[in-house]
């Protein structure tokens, strides 16, 4: 008898329930968040396993590596879909949920998400702690502005550490009594300057190390934090038929509504990886404004911005960049300017 199992997890227990092929319940459980719990579980009471369905969340990547690696034939499926088929019943509970996931592998009514091993991971991780630093950085370097704009003082367009040390000296000679008040925030943005710089070099040689990276990075206006995102998110060329899958997989193709005789094009769906989103764009924003040596890319780019303005034009040529990307990952093969 074949049968499906849909894991319903939370942080600390996971329910279980099995379905036949004809989508009777043959058993519920609840068990340990952890992938050896369940496949001695899921084993033990389910000889003729086929399917094991869960959602995506903060730990379907360990659970999905430890119950492959036990044998378990163990599918992710994006939360997102799933939710439009467990909102269909009216209570809404931890049991129906894993009845609801059981049944969607049974059908195979679902789509199944490309799941990341651990290398990747460990790369995006260092790539979200700078994220984060540099986002702290950024709001503690605001909030000193708006204190400093309180007392009437404005420390105006600062480039490097060195001249904001200087300006925030000048500053505070002004008012003595403001240096022992933002003292503790100028220290804290000093040391974060620091670990955004380690972390930087961190991962600036880890692209470096990398060939597919380096290939990556003679695209003008990618770097390595641009060209590093690119290859842990995507991480295998080969899950898109064509490169153009790659802009709607960073959510950069518009988003369409179609009922009979309306046909409506929105903004873009912002559907795919915030993370691949942002460095694209901010890419994009490098090869149109700071990129001196000319390509096809950055004229048509330029072009662009004048007819439909600057933000829609970054848009546009991230969504060029994810593509040519990608083709040259595929064909395995560097940026090569004569041809444009």
């Amino acid at each position: 008898m074949n049968i499906y199992a849909g894991l319903d997890v939370s942080d600390k227990m996971t329910h279980i329930c099995a379905v036949d092929g004809d989508g009777r319940i043959l058993w519920r459980d609840v068990c340990a968040s952890d992938p050896e719990v369940l496949a001695r579980v899921l084993k033990k009471r389910c000889p003729g396993l086929v399917r094991v369905v869960l959602e995506t969340g903060c730990l379907s990547a360990f659970l999905y590596h430890g119950l492959a690696e036990r044998g378990v034939p163990v599918t992710c499926i994006c939360a997102r879909h799933a939710k439009g088929v467990l909102k269909a019943r009216v209570n809404k509970s931890d049991p129906h949920d894993a009845e609801g996931l059981a049944n969607m592998a049974r059908t195979g009514w679902f789509k199944a998400v490309h799941i990341k091993d651990s290398a990747t991971h460990l790369d995006r991780a260092g790539l979200r702690v700078r994220g984060e630093l540099v986002k702290c950085f950024h709001a503690m370097v605001n909030q000193l502005r708006g204190l400093l704009k309180l007392f009437g003082l404005r420390m105006g367009v600062v480039t490097t550490p060195a001249k904001r040390n200087e300006r925030l000296e000048a500053l505070l000679m002004q008012r003595a009594e403001l240096r022992p008040v933002l003292a503790p925030l100028i220290a804290a943005l000093t040391a974060l300057e620091g670990q955004i710089a380690q972390s930087s070099r961190s991962l600036k040689a880890r692209a470096a190390s990398d060939p597919v990276c380096a290939r990556l990075m003679s695209v003008p206006g990618v770097g390595p934090i641009t060209a590093l995102t690119f290859k842990s998110s995507i991480e295998d060329p080969g899950r898109f038929n064509k490169s153009q899958d790659a802009g709607a997989y960073a959510g950069l193709v518009p988003r369409r509504s179609q009922s009979g005789t309306r046909d409506t094009m929105g903004a873009i769906s912002k559907a795919g990886d915030p993370m691949l989103r942002s460095a694209l764009y901010e890419a994009a924003n490098c090869l149109l404004s700071r990129v001196k040596r000319k390509s096809a890319l950055q004229v048509w780019g330029k072009a662009l911005a004048l007819a439909k303005g600057g933000k829609r034009a970054r848009v546009a040529v991230a969504r060029k960049l994810a593509i040519l990307l990608h083709r040259l990952w595929q064909s395995e093969t560097s940026f090569n300017w004569a041809a444009l």
